[in-house]
Parts: structure tokens; sequence; C-alpha cells
């Protein structure tokens, strides 16, 4: 196995144990197996002291490959982007709710104080009050 330490680096090249069991649906026992084995290479990390491996993801999609088939790897893999293409989707919503209820409330604003093309407030006498 090629050890490049550029490869720990970059971004996306690595994730840890528990999105390897997440996304694509490994148990710890087969991680570790092929930890064991040599066919993956790991660095031990810890987040607020909780301890995790970090692996390299091409080579956890190696292993996938071997252990379940082409096939499998790659409805993971579509499974994962579906639900992250879906948690974007229900932010996006979320986020134009928001908006529209801003765009009401100025709308409405624009209403009970009507405002000259300059900008300025119109007198009561200029609306016709």
């Amino acid at each position: 196995m090629v050890h490049l330490d550029s490869e720990w680096q970059r971004k996306g090249a690595t994730l840890s144990d528990k999105t390897a069991r997440k996304e694509f649906g490994l148990t710890q026992d087969e991680i570790v197996r092929a930890i064991r084995a040599g066919r993956l290479q790991f660095h031990e990390n810890a987040i607020h002291g909780n301890p995790f491996l970090r692996l390299l993801r091409r080579e956890v999609e190696a292993l996938v490959e071997n252990e379940h088939g082409d096939d499998y790897l790659k409805a993971q893999q579509t499974r994962t982007e579906l639900a992250h293409i879906n948690r974007e989707l229900k932010r996006l919503k979320a986020q134009v709710a928001t908006l529209e209820q801003r765009k009401s409330q100025l709308v409405a604003d624009l209403g009970r104080r009507r405002l000259r093309d300059d900008g300025t407030r119109m007198s009561n006498a200029e609306r016709g009050r």
C-alpha cells in the first residue's frame, strides 16, 4: 500500500471509522480485521477527548468493493449522495420560507409607509389623507 502524507492532508481523502460504517455499511469488526490484515491504513485521532480512527477513503472503497462487490459500493455511494441532497433541500426550503416571510413583512411595511420615488416618506397630504 502506498503511504502518501499528502493524501492524509487532502480534503475528502480521509474519513472516520464512524463515517465509514455509516456511508458504506461496514461494521467495526470488518474495519478492525482489515486494519490487522494490512488492507487499511489508519491514524488515531481524538476530538474533544473522543477517540476515532481516520481512514483513507480510497482504501475503504476498495475494501467495500472487494468484500461486497461493485454494485453494493455504487448503491451505498448513491444512498449517501441522496441523503446529502435531501438534507440540503430541507435546509434550502427552510431558508426560502424565512426569506418569503421577511419579504411579506417588507411589502407590508411599504404599504403602510408610502415612499416617494426618491426614497423619502410622503406626507399625509400627499397620500390623500
